[in-house]
């Protein structure tokens, strides 16, 4: 299973990329919105785990163009990784097309089990095809 990790927080990326490698996960990082959007233009992820605050924008925007630009590959599973706690912010992520929604700091087995929901199999998206 190959996972897209969009977090620009280089020590927290570098924790949970490790994580995820010893959960045998395939882990691709980026710190930035252009970054996760040239990948998601030529590789069909699993999973992708997105943080809200990024350098050159908000994560919100890259999962809404998830499920309307056809030049990105959607990944089956979409799953914030943020410190926005409000009620507003959790709705707001899930409305944009989050399947899962994990405030910092989050137990890591509840991140493993969110990625494990994926399954490798399709849930009704279509392939990347580029």
């Amino acid at each position: 299973m190959r996972i897209l990790l969009v977090e620009d927080e280089t020590a927290l990326a570098e924790v949970v990329a490790l994580g995820l490698r010893n959960e045998a996960y395939a882990v691709d990082v980026v710190g930035t919105l252009a970054a996760a959007d040239e990948l998601l233009r030529i590789v069909d992820f699993d999973v992708a785990c997105i943080d809200l605050g990024l350098p050159d924008g908000d994560g919100l925007d890259l999962i809404r163009r998830l499920a309307t630009d056809p030049e990105l590959c959607r990944p089956r599973r979409i799953i914030v990784l943020t410190a926005r706690d409000a009620v507003t912010d959790r709705v707001a992520g899930l409305d944009a097309g989050a399947d899962d929604y994990l405030v910092e700091p989050f137990a890591f087995p509840e991140l493993v089990a969110g990625c494990a929901l994926s399954g490798g199999a399709a849930t009704g998206t279509v392939p990347c095809s580029k």
